[in-house]
């Protein structure tokens, strides 16, 4: 199973993105090799909401019912962050002060922590800090 980041999904989605080309070829390694692949409540929030500035309205609608059809094809796990994982994710928040840590971030290695995740679909460096593998 990998985890999937906002900035993989802007990249995939967003054209003129940096990394769009080298999203699209591991995404597309991922989706041959059948990948599981997971995401959260809170990594979705992000990239709609970056989309939406971003780009446009249909970009972002879009993305949200490429999500749903995931979802439904059993190809991708939305994990929603409830209590438990909002709280753990503060303490990662909190120990981490001196680094530039979203709490998306922290959510997401809370995450990955609690599902044996150890390699993400991510271009943020801090995943790696965090001792997770990044898709190559």
């Amino acid at each position: 199973m990998i985890f999937v980041d906002t900035g993989a999904w802007i990249a995939i989605y967003k054209r003129n993105d940096l990394h769009h080309h080298e999203a699209m070829a591991i995404y597309n390694s991922l989706r041959d090799g059948e990948t599981q692949l997971l995401t959260t409540d809170y990594v979705i929030d992000e990239t709609v909401t970056r989309l939406r500035y971003d780009t446009n309205h249909s970009v972002a609608v879009a993305f949200l019912e490429f999500i749903g059809n995931a979802e439904i094809a059993g190809g991708l796990t939305v994990v929603a962050i409830d209590k438990e994982i909002f709280g753990k994710a503060i303490g990662f928040f909190r120990q981490y002060n001196s680094v530039r840590l979203s709490f998306t971030d922290c959510t997401s290695f809370v995450v990955c922590q609690e599902n044996n995740i150890s390699e993400a679909f991510a271009f943020d460096q801090h995943f790696s800090m965090m001792g997770i593998n990044l898709c190559r």
